[in-house]
């Protein structure tokens, strides 16, 4: 059986579960959302009201009446950005070691933890 084609999937990703996104391109371009759940394994990210399909569903115990189900689908970490809420705009994160031994994240544009 042949092994399935992955992208370039990296080491580390730049984005956690929670946290607000910006897309910086596909189809839902300049949208913002939050992270639901992230694939670190295949460098993708679910993020709410972003990248919507539809899915024929069969009916089942769980779900009786079937029918055609809206979800959130994954996309990939390098389509979008971290969004600063005090700046109003996405931005590139740095990161630094706070007084107490905490690692943070900061937003370049304001200086503000993330």
């Amino acid at each position: 059986m042949a092994k399935p084609k992955i992208k370039f999937v990296p080491n580390k990703l730049h984005v956690k579960t929670g946290d607000t996104v910006y897309v910086i391109s596909g189809k839902d371009k300049g949208k913002v959302g939050k992270i639901v759940k992230v694939f670190t394994k295949k460098g993708k990210v679910v993020v709410e009201g972003i990248n919507i399909v539809t899915k024929h569903m069969k009916p089942t115990q769980m779900n009786p009446q079937g029918g055609v189900v809206e979800k959130a689908a994954p996309i990939y970490t390098s389509k979008v950005m971290l969004y600063c809420d005090k700046c109003g705009k996405p931005t590139r994160i740095s990161k630094k070691v706070l007084d107490d031994g905490k690692k943070v994240r900061i937003c370049k544009h304001c200086g503000e933890v993330l």
